[in-house]
């Protein structure tokens, strides 16, 4: 099962430096989310599946499951939904005042050079 995961981090991290490294402003946006589930995916393998009971001090203290890998998770997805949705609107608003997409610009990069 962890090897699934890790093979699943690695695809994940690759697809979304890919799209984060293209000039087109969509294309950066998802590579950014896809970067962030795969965050996600890796503090989720680290943390491994662990059975016990729920961590209140009582009967069953000695075998307990640990919170902090799944609260860490909630917090980094309600994080990169937010900076998503800002990206979003930040593209949308560019897109009104200029009218043009951020895309690869390779006639104004020669012009520059000649």
């Amino acid at each position: 099962m962890e090897l699934i995961l890790c093979v699943a981090v690695g695809i994940l991290f690759s697809v979304g430096v890919y799209l984060i490294l293209s000039k087109s402003l969509l294309r950066i946006i998802l590579g950014t989310s896809l970067l962030t589930h795969g965050v996600h995916l890796l503090v989720m393998t680290m943390a491994g599946l662990k059975r016990g009971a729920s961590p209140i001090l009582g009967d069953n203290s000695g075998s307990y499951v640990d919170p902090l890998p799944q609260a860490l998770i909630l917090t980094s997805i309600v994080i990169s939904f937010g900076i998503t949705a800002f990206f979003f609107v930040l593209a949308y608003r560019m897109n009104q005042t200029s009218g043009t997409e951020v895309t690869d610009d390779r006639e104004g990069g020669e012009a520059a050079n000649e």
